[in-house]
């Protein structure tokens, strides 16, 4: 299920009134050509034919995931700024197949699944089925991790050297589900799934705020 089906949007129609003027003899302006100063009459003035733009791209509008402006859609930031860790979008929406890509800014950071497969963490909360991440401790600039995600559903994640400082995120896949639609993860508050498919990504400061 796509964003667009799983959104309720209301549309509506708005109809063009013609109103027709009828014209009253001698009123001013009516049916009197337009005159020069030296009493000549003018023309009418011909309007030009009007072309029809063929740029496909013209008025279309393209849905996108992006969480703050400029940043590339489905990439996730990973951000030490002063005594604040975190993820952002703190909150993104993406369809079964697509990659995410996570970009360590500043700092040393992880991209980790909340699931019990995995040392790291202790409880689980991504999708039954779905295929666990880690990238392990990022710490050069500019360095990135990259995880496909096939099964849809909510996924919750942390960065392991900032988890206690509450540094997590949240994924949903085509539709919440699963156990991360339950309460928060243990290190930190997250936007509900809900918000996240209605807005397509949502900040760190925008949640903080």
């Amino acid at each position: 299920m796509n964003r667009r089906t799983y959104l309720v949007t209301v549309g509506s129609t708005v109809s063009g009134l013609s109103v027709g003027l009828a014209g009253c003899e001698g009123a001013p302006g009516a049916g009197v050509e337009e005159t020069d100063t030296d009493g000549e009459e003018s023309p009418s003035p011909t309007a030009e034919p009007t072309e029809t733009g063929t740029d496909p791209d013209a008025g279309t509008e393209t849905d996108t995931a992006a969480g703050t402006a400029g940043q590339v859609p489905n990439t996730v930031e990973m951000v030490t700024e002063g005594s604040d860790y975190y993820f952002t979008p703190l909150g993104l929406y993406v369809e079964p197949g697509e990659t995410i890509t996570w970009i360590n800014e500043s700092g040393s950071h992880s991209s980790t699944a909340y699931a019990e497969s995995l040392d790291a963490a202790s409880v689980t909360r991504i999708p039954e089925g779905a295929e666990p991440w880690n990238s392990g401790v990022l710490s050069e600039a500019g360095a990135t991790f990259e995880h496909t995600f096939e099964e849809t559903g909510t996924y919750d994640y942390f960065c392991i050297p900032h988890a206690a400082l509450g540094m997590v995120g949240r994924l949903v896949v085509g539709e919440p589900g699963g156990p991360a639609t339950e309460g928060q993860p243990p290190n930190g508050e997250l936007p509900s799934s809900e918000a996240i498919v209605e807005q397509g990504a949502i900040s760190y400061d925008e949640f903080a705020n």
